[in-house]
Formats: structure tokens, C-alpha cells, sequence
């Protein structure tokens, strides 16, 4: 028989997922595990959006829709848009799809032709350089450091540019590292897409999930210069626990948005009809239980990040946003348990698994080899729980 795509060989699975799947495996063998891998929320979907789901349902809107999403609900998301994030979009630059990675993908494949190279900073979002790698593009990685909070620099940005760069694909607040971006960090980094004529795909996410007080900044309000050549990618899923609904949107000017929804009529025809009248309720209806999620979220990270750097040989920032922290695991490594020795931190992650029936995720996924990545969507008794552990495994290390 003839070979599969090589294009398509080429493509790995999620580590984040395939950590997830082996979780909940060993939970459903009894196994006394505690999980702390995928990105999703431990909170049940608000009443008010499951009620709108079911009145759409009584009204037998299980039709087909638009390929780019109902009206209704392309209104809904420019109205959150200008409340929360002071841009003014129209219906004609939304795009509704199946959840926000299928957006990411779908603005990588309306930008990069096969050989086209997109700048992206690390750690990144695991799924990040595997869709650029499945529209025949290549990923330009830019190491970012712990050091700088994780957060590329105008001048990192500029070096990893080429006559190749089609785009620059970033994220924040940040998966993995919880960090995010300042309005002067965009406003430099935007400078140089600006003279050096790259594309911005950026991924916000977690915009609703920041602490301390801080104030979220979209790199698309610093301008009609910048907007013109940003797209958007944004969605229900983090902020309204809405993971399994799949419903994730993405702004851009209508040349771009129409691009995307070209793609989508041929694939996946449109998203799920139920979930974008649930998602209309999301973004017009009541926001106070998004915020009792958020604070929540900002509880359990001071706990965990108290608790992660009071360990001796491991270490994490304070994140800004997002639900994760990427711990530290460089002083560790080398070390053993049971005679296996502590190489890297699929080793470390794979052993604390075992030994310690804690599930992290591996930096590696995320171009960050001396790093693991904790979520803290889950429960207070989960986090306490995985911290004690994790303090035991690591006092018994060799």
C-alpha cells in the first residue's frame, strides 16, 4: 500500500490530552490518583447558559447555521468585545467555529502558504507549532526565559524574523506559564510586526482570568495599524467552564474572516447550533459567576505557588492570568528514586506519577525541559492534596 501523508505522519498527539487520558485511566482502575493536567475548569457550565441551550432545543433550533455562526451570536461577541476589551468589531470580521484551537488552526491556514515560517514564543501552548507544522508551515521558535517572566522581547522578536515570517503566534495571558503581556510589551512587539509586515494571530483565551487586580489589554486596541493585521482568537470555554460546548470565535478584517469561513463550510460545515445559542447567553447574559470562577482561580493559585516554592528544590513564578504555573525542576535533575534516575522532566513527570500518583505535565510538550506544568482548575482538596505528595516525592528523591 502506498505511504500515509508525510505531512500528516508528521503530526504528534497532545501531550496535555494523552496526560489527561492516562489519568483518568488509572482513576477508572481504582488507582488513588490526583490530576492536574488538562486545562478545564472543575466548575459546572452556569444554569443560565444550560437553560438557554434547552430553550433552543424546545424550539427545535437543531438545524444547520451559517458556516461562520449565527447572527445572533456574531452580535453577542462584538458586544463582549467592546464591554470588556474596548474594540469595535462588526458581524462581518466574527468567526464562529468549533472551539478555539480550531480557530488557531483556521487563522494559521487562512495566513501561511507550505514554507512559510511563524514566529513562536516558548514555553507555548503545546498544540501551537503541531498546527503550524499541519498547514505545511514551519515554527520559528523564540526562547523566552524565566528570568524575564517568560515574555519574548521586541528584540528577540525582531531576530527571529525572516523574509520567510508570515506571522507571529502568541498567547495572553500565557498556557503554560501564566504570564501575560503588558500594553507597553504589545505596543513594542507590535512595532516591530508593524515594520517588519507580519501578521499577528494572537490567542486570548484566559482574558478573563487575570489577578492581583491587574487590567487585561488587547493587543488589537493599540490601533487600526494593528488591528489591521491581528487576528483575534478567543472563545467560552476557560471563562464560562464551557470546554465540551466547543464554541470559540476569532476577529479579523473581513478579507481574513471570510478566508476562514471558507475553510469551515468544507470541513466542519458549522459549529454545534445548541452550543452557539448556549454562548449567546455566555456573553449577554449575567458575568457574575465568570467572576466567582476567577476568584476562585486566584485563591487556589496563591495556595499552590506558596506551597510549590516552600519545597526545597523546586520552584515557580507568580502567574498573572490563566490557571497554571510552570514549576521549576532544574535542581532536581539528576537526582533518583528506586534507582531511576531524575534525566529530564518526562522523567520527573512520569516517576511522580508512578511513585507519587500525582499527574503534571512535562515541559517538554511545551519547548520548556526543565519545567512541569501544574493546572490549579481543580479543587482546593486536590491541590492540597498534590502538594503533599508532591513535598513527599520530592524529600525522597536521592
Amino acid at each position: 500500500m502506498k505511504p500515509l501523508s508525510k505531512l500528516a505522519s508528521g503530526v504528534h498527539a497532545s501531550s496535555t490530552l494523552a496526560i489527561d487520558a492516562l489519568y483518568k485511566s488509572m482513576k477508572a482502575q481504582g488507582i488513588d490518583v490526583v490530576g492536574f493536567g488538562a486545562g478545564e475548569p472543575d466548575f459546572p457550565t452556569p444554569d443560565n447558559i444550560k437553560e438557554a441551550c434547552i430553550r433552543a432545543l424546545a424550539d427545535n433550533k437543531t438545524k444547520y447555521t451559517p458556516a461562520s455562526g449565527i447572527p445572533e451570536l456574531k452580535q453577542a461577541i462584538c458586544y463582549r468585545m467592546r464591554e470588556d476589551c474596548g474594540l469595535d468589531y462588526k458581524p462581518e470580521n466574527v468567526l464562529v467555529a468549533s472551539g478555539a484551537k480550531h480557530n488557531v488552526y483556521l487563522a494559521v491556514k487562512a495566513l501561511v502558504d507550505p514554507g512559510d515560517e511563524v514566529v513562536i514564543p516558548a514555553p507555548y501552548w503545546v498544540s501551537y507549532s503541531e498546527i503550524v507544522l499541519m498547514c505545511g508551515g514551519v515554527p520559528v521558535i523564540a526562547q523566552t526565559r524565566e528570568k524575564d517572566e517568560f515574555k519574548l522581547t521586541p528584540q528577540e522578536l525582531d531576530a527571529a524574523i525572516t523574509d520567510k515570517t508570515k506571522c507571529v503566534l502568541f498567547n495572553s495571558p500565557c498556557n503554560p506559564t501564566g504570564m501575560m503581556y503588558t500594553r507597553e510589551d504589545l505596543r513594542d512587539l507590535a512595532d516591530v510586526c508593524i515594520r517588519r509586515d507580519v501578521y499577528i494571530i494572537a490567542d486570548e483565551i484566559y482574558y478573563k482570568l487575570v489577578y492581583d487586580g491587574r487590567e487585561f489589554f488587547s493587543i488589537a486596541a493599540l490601533g487600526e495599524d494593528v488591528k489591521e493585521r491581528t487576528i483575534l482568537i478567543n472563545g467560552v470555554s476557560k471563562s464560562y467552564a464551557m470546554t465540551g460546548w466547543r464554541i470559540g470565535y476569532a476577529l479579523s478584517p473581513a478579507p481574513i474572516t471570510k478566508v476562514m469561513a471558507n475553510y469551515v463550510s468544507h470541513s466542519t460545515g458549522a459549529p454545534s447550533t445548541l452550543s452557539q445559542w448556549a454562548a449567546v447567553d455566555a456573553l449577554t447574559g449575567p458575568q457574575e459567576e465568570a467572576e466567582v470562577m476567577r476568584q476562585a482561580f486566584e485563591e487556589r493559585r496563591n495556595y499552590m505557588v506558596a506551597r510549590c516554592n516552600a519545597i526545597d528544590g523546586v520552584s515557580c513564578l507568580m502567574p498573572e492570568g490563566a490557571f497554571y504555573i510552570m514549576m521549576n525542576i532544574s535542581k532536581v535533575l539528576g537526582r533518583s528514586l528506586h534507582g531511576k534516575v531524575i534525566d529530564t522532566c518526562d522523567t520527573f513527570a512520569s516517576l511522580l506519577l508512578e511513585e507519587g500518583k500525582v499527574a503534571v505535565v512535562p515541559g517538554s510538550g511545551f519547548d520548556a525541559p526543565n519545567f512541569v506544568r501544574w493546572s490549579y482548575a481543580t479543587s482546593m482538596e486536590n491541590i492540597r492534596e498534590g502538594m503533599d505528595r508532591l513535598e513527599r516525592f520530592v524529600k525522597e528523591l536521592d
